[in-house]
């Protein structure tokens, strides 16, 4: 199926009008282009749940800290298109910058309490601020019924739902759960830059977090990070950034578990000086 792209606002808001007033469900997938299998799954995941699929494709300068990781970052167009059709989506919007950050573009700050300054926010200063300037721009353009992001990237999705809240917006919020190799390993566009030995190694990645899924209930907060500590120590190839379990919600680390609350245990760490991130959600 080939789909119809767009590059311009009013383009897309001509064809979205149309399809509004047959009353149709549209579900927006924001992405950064370079995709894989992750972002194909969300537009799997929405498929069912929607009558129009618009993906967007944009890599957004308010959420880069470092110049370089901009210019770095991948941008494989025809393959993310062909990719795109092999999983039916129906809409490809791929403005540029100026498209987006128009001049004179009012300047944007929300009040998200603590939520964008801690873990990410805290080792990437203004990251989520940039990212929630882009995804309202992108919700204000397409006004969907509902919107699909990744579970991957957990503190990004609760960054949204206290937007939509804040905002007060009539969006739902799909979370797609995330996506691994046989193995184990989260899917991410860094995978790439690690060798195989690399990939390998990130494996204790998981490692660590189902150790603290498989006890979670039956060991201390502090016992289950020990441990989950200690099996990444146990590999010299992994630098370990952070690693803590927290309410969902707030993301504030849970000092003891209570029932009736969710947990989610967060990590970073470091393989061949390539940052991955991954999560596993906890109950008991």
């Amino acid at each position: 199926m080939t789909v119809k792209i767009f590059r311009t606002k009013q383009e897309l808001q001509q064809e979205l009008s149309g399809i509004r007033q047959e009353n149709k469900v549209i579900t927006l997938v924001p992405t950064m282009g370079a995709l894989h299998q992750g972002h194909l799954s969300l537009i799997n995941f929405a498929k069912p749940l929607t009558d129009i699929t618009v993906c967007s494709i944009f890599v957004n300068p308010t959420q880069f800290n470092d110049p370089k990781d901009l210019e770095k970052y991948p941008r494989p167009i025809e393959n993310d298109i062909a990719l795109l059709e092999s999983v039916d989506c129906d809409i490809l919007f791929m403005p540029s910058v100026e498209e987006m950050y128009p001049e004179n573009d009012p300047e944007w700050h929300i009040d998200l309490g603590n939520l964008d300054q801690i873990w990410e926010g805290e080792h990437r200063p203004g990251h989520f601020q940039g990212v929630t300037q882009i995804v309202y721009k992108l919700f204000d353009l397409v006004k969907p019924n509902k919107a699909c992001f990744g579970q991957k990237d957990f503190q990004q999705v609760m960054v949204i739902q206290k937007m939509i809240e804040i905002k007060k917006l009539d969006i739902e919020l799909l979370i797609c759960p995330i996506v691994r190799s046989e193995k184990g390993l989260a899917l991410s566009s860094r995978n790439a830059r690690l060798s195989e030995e690399g990939k390998e190694n990130a494996l204790t990645i998981i490692q660590s977090l189902r150790y603290i899924k498989d006890n979670f209930g039956n060991q201390s907060v502090s016992e289950l990070l020990n441990k989950a500590k200690a099996i990444i120590a146990a590999n010299p190839a992994l630098e370990l950034e952070y690693l803590s379990i927290c309410e969902t919600t707030t993301l504030a680390p849970a000092q003891e578990i209570e029932a009736g609350k969710e947990y989610v245990a967060l990590i970073v760490a470091w393989v061949e000086n390539v940052r991955l991130i991954d999560n596993i959600l906890l109950s008991h």
